[in-house]
C-alpha cells in the first residue's frame, strides 16, 4: 500500500521533510499503526503533540488507511 505523508511546522523539522511517500507491505494499517509506525523511525516525535488529516479531512478517530491516502501531521497551530 503506497501513502504520501505531509509534514508541517516542527513535525517537518523533526523529520527534516515536508513530504514522504511510504510503501508499506501491510494491506491493513490504521492511523495508530501508522503513527507507531513513524514515531519508531523518529522517537523525537514521542514528545510532540500532533493531529491527523486524511484526504485533506481532520479527523479524530482511528480510521483504516487505503491505498494513496495522504497523510498530514499537523502541530498545533493558532490564528490571529
Amino acid at each position: 500500500m503506497k501513502i504520501t505523508l505531509k509534514y508541517f511546522g516542527v513535525i517537518a523539522e523533526i523529520m527534516g521533510s515536508e513530504i514522504e511517500v511510504l510503501n508499506i507491505k501491510s494491506k491493513s494499517m490504521t492511523i495508530m499503526d501508522l503513527n507507531e509506525l513513524i514515531v519508531e523511525k523518529n522517537n523525537l516525535l514521542k514528545d510532540q503533540h500532533y493531529k491527523f488529516a486524511v484526504n485533506q479531512t481532520m479527523i479524530d478517530e482511528n480510521i483504516a488507511l487505503k491505498e494513496n491516502d495522504e497523510i498530514a501531521l499537523l502541530p498545533p497551530f493558532s490564528g490571529g
